[in-house]
């Protein structure tokens, strides 16, 4: 099976930075799509953005400006730089895959665990 590995949350003050990873493991041929979500206590999960592996990226309002996503397709890893955090940035981040080819099927929907990033005010 495939399994997604997060990695990089924490405590950050305000106006700092943080630089998650989400690592794919697993007999992976290609991942289409991978992204980033997050779910704050008392909060739909949402997309916080996502990247396909053409390069091409799509961010949530919010976080444009501020986040980076990023993937090394041979690593089959996705990265996400977060600057000038802010207190409305703490929750939950989880890792997405979509579209993952295997040898002779695909995987729809593959998510990680989840990392916690709290940004103090």
């Amino acid at each position: 099976q495939v399994q997604l590995v997060e990695s990089g949350g924490g405590v950050v003050q305000a106006g700092g930075s943080l630089r998650l990873s989400c690592a794919a493991s697993g007999s992976i041929v290609s991942i289409n799509i991978m992204g980033w979500y997050r779910q704050a206590p008392g909060k739909q999960r949402e997309l916080v953005a996502y990247i396909t592996s053409g390069g091409s990226t799509n961010y949530t309002d919010s976080v444009k400006g501020r986040f980076t996503i990023s993937r090394d397709n041979a690593k089959n890893t996705v990265y996400l730089q977060m600057n000038s955090l802010k207190a409305e940035d703490t929750a939950v981040y989880y890792c997405k895959a979509d579209l993952v080819k295997l040898i002779g099927r695909w995987l729809y929907g593959v998510w990680g665990q989840g990392t916690q990033v709290t940004v103090s005010s």
